[in-house]
């Protein structure tokens, strides 16, 4: 394979990851009343091949739809890639944030607590997609062009923890004066002058969906992606992806989607706050389709290390007071079990230094009987020791990458947009590139938690009580990402901050019987017109055990054929079941989009349930809308 003036191989992927639409927790919130009951929008994996031909260097880079990865997750799908071509170095998998992803697939307790345990067939789902997406991309390398575009987007974040970010010293409050990161950065890769690929980053949390949702949706940045590849190729846009979009997260441990006040917004509505927010990020990223940009010469260079969190000797360099120090254990406190404005958690626990006092008095003595406990965690009021029970990863991955004037540091944790200054910062001076040349990728490879500033730990907000390593934990990682980033600009061997970690996958749980031969319970309305909801109820089988590519289709006679106009992951549709105890039924719902008509038929799985026909009309007749589906 040889390219022609353009200097780079590139190709494009996209493949399903969406787990089990019935009963599973989601990702995100903590909250065990939280389990899936349908699906709204389904869960994709975007990946990316990028290859340098002098020097035969390649990137792998997958944005999925999900709340995190986890390491047993990212050794999985390392297993089934070409090992002369691909390892852990040069492939960096990247979570969209979603709250309303399926969960159960970590190997770690914690996160395994409120999903109802283990998912075998979710984490199947997961791998099978990531690894599909992956192989998709790899067979598609060709000649292309690699172009750079930054920007702003104002009006799709903000800060929820404004009283930590008032910690942070003045001249990096400075660089953030709505107390956000707007930055955007958009990723094209063309062939012949036709987009085939982007990447856009931007920093805002996958929360505009709140944690009284049940159905499966990949949030504002799923959507985001949906209406880009949609709108371009319609709804054979998975069978022919002729382009790819993915929409990355940055530092975005402090910023949400929730304007103006990170509870809820733009409006009351949580599913037309999803589309709002996914359109604004869609419409920047096609903006910065749209202009010159810079293009990307060639050189391409991966790194990466594993640190210990746990008892890291930090040189006074690093830290504020100019004073060694040790990060500590991760431990979770009591502010995390509190949650967020965007979900709230426990009743009784609260944000705050001061306000659990039983707690923090306790921690209190604590940290005078183990003054290195207190010097790595004050002023948390500590509250689970997750690291000490195994509960969590003590050792993460540190992953660097440079992709001509582009450099990407990639990181375990949800960075606030300060830490991610301060971390762009100390890359940018090892390398004598511009910090505007510098991202922070989180969410990445692994996951443990918040990356916040000393300062802001010490205010004690969710934030600072999921940084479960402690104050010194952001000095740690400009230490390690520094050494890193000198080991790129000279490569020279180094020891090894840590050893890659072993993981034990979770024992898989007993597969569902799944042979579904549907009736018809409630069969639609003979007629419609645009802006109706079409409403039918079938009788199934348990829709737990092996998932299915599609549950529901929408199709509309053309001649003596039918076509698929729409699906089970299509904003128009939703698709939700429900169970007696003894029978299943799922309830589809389409809503008939404008500049429509004819005669159509809805199909849960291979099934069909009676026909309708749409009719022209001057305006809806303004039935009540599906659940998530208002445009």
């Amino acid at each position: 394979m040889t390219t022609t003036d353009t200097g780079w191989l590139a190709g494009v992927g996209i493949a399903d990851i969406t787990g089990e639409p019935w009963g599973i927790g989601l990702m995100g919130y903590g909250m065990r009343f939280q389990r899936s009951v349908g699906i709204h929008l389904r869960q994709r994996s975007r990946a990316f091949v990028l290859v340098d031909p002098a020097t035969d260097r390649r990137l792998v880079y997958v944005v999925a739809d999900i709340g995190m990865f986890f390491r047993n997750v990212t050794d999985a799908v390392l297993t089934r890639l070409d090992p002369n071509l691909y390892d852990e170095t040069n492939v960096v998998l990247t979570a969209t944030h979603t709250h309303a992803g399926v969960g159960g697939y970590s190997c770690y307790r914690l996160y395994n607590m409120t999903t109802g345990g283990f998912r075998p067939h979710s984490y199947n789902a997961l791998v099978d997609g990531v690894v599909a997406s992956i192989e998709q991309a790899h067979a598609d390398l060709a000649p292309a062009r690699l172009v750079l575009s930054r920007g702003e987007l104002h009006g799709a974040s903000v800060n929820r923890s404004p009283q930590s970010f008032a910690r942070d010293p003045d001249h990096d409050r400075a660089t953030f004066p709505d107390a956000i990161d707007p930055t955007t950065t958009l990723l094209r890769i063309e062939r012949d002058g036709r987009l085939v690929g982007a990447i856009h980053w931007f920093a805002t949390h996958g929360t505009s969906l709140s944690n009284r949702n049940m159905l499966i949706s990949g949030d504002n940045k799923g959507y985001a992606a949906y209406r880009w590849e949609r709108e371009v190729h319609g709804v054979d846009y998975l069978d022919r992806p002729h382009v790819v979009t993915a929409f990355a997260q940055t530092n975005a441990g402090d910023m949400s989607p929730n304007v103006p006040d990170a509870r809820k917004g733009p409006t009351d509505d949580e599913f037309e706050n999803t589309r709002i927010i996914g359109s604004r990020q869609a419409d920047s990223a096609q903006e910065l389709a749209a202009v010159s940009g810079t293009e990307l010469a060639g050189g391409l260079d991966t790194k990466l290390r594993y640190v210990h969190l746990p008892h890291l000797d930090v040189n006074g360099e690093w830290t504020p007071d100019g004073r060694p120090h040790r990060t500590g254990r991760a431990v979770l406190g009591a502010a995390f079990a509190a949650g967020t404005k965007e979900g709230p958690g426990a009743p009784p626990f609260h944000e705050g230094v001061d306000d659990n006092p039983a707690l923090f008095a306790a921690s209190s003595a604590l940290f005078r009987l183990r003054p290195n406990v207190g010097d790595a965690q004050w002023p948390k009021t500590m509250l689970i020791p997750c690291g000490a029970l195994g509960w969590t990863a003590e050792t993460l991955p540190v992953q660097l990458v440079r992709l001509g004037p582009l450099v990407i540091v990639a990181l375990a944790h949800e960075v606030t947009i300060v830490a991610g200054l301060r971390l762009r910062r100390a890359v940018a001076l090892a390398l004598d590139v511009p910090v505007e040349s510098v991202l922070v990728q989180g969410y990445a490879n692994d996951y443990a938690g918040y990356l916040t500033t000393p300062e802001e730990y010490a205010e004690q907000r969710y934030e600072g009580g999921h940084t479960m390593f402690g104050r010194w934990q952001l000095p740690a990682y400009l230490q390690e990402v520094t050494a890193l980033a000198q080991q790129m600009l000279n490569p020279m061997p180094i020891e090894p901050a840590a050893t890659r970690p072993r993981v034990r996958a979770p024992r898989p749980g007993r597969a569902v019987a799944m042979t579904v031969s549907p009736t018809t319970l409630q069969e639609p309305e003979p007629a419609y017109t645009a802006g109706d909801v079409v409403r039918a109820t079938v009788r199934c089988d348990d829709p737990r055990g092996p998932v299915r590519p599609l549950y529901f289709s929408v199709e509309q006679r053309s001649g003596e054929q039918w076509q698929r106009v729409a699906d089970d992951g299509d904003w128009s549709t939703t698709v939700t079941w429900h169970t007696d105890g003894t029978a299943w039924a799922a309830e589809l719902a389409w809503r008939v989009p404008p500049d429509m008509t004819g005669e159509f038929r809805l199909r849960y799985l291979d099934e069909t349930t009676a026909g309708f026909t749409v009719k022209a009309a001057s305006a809806p007749r303004g039935a009540r809308s599906a659940p998530g589906k208002g445009r």
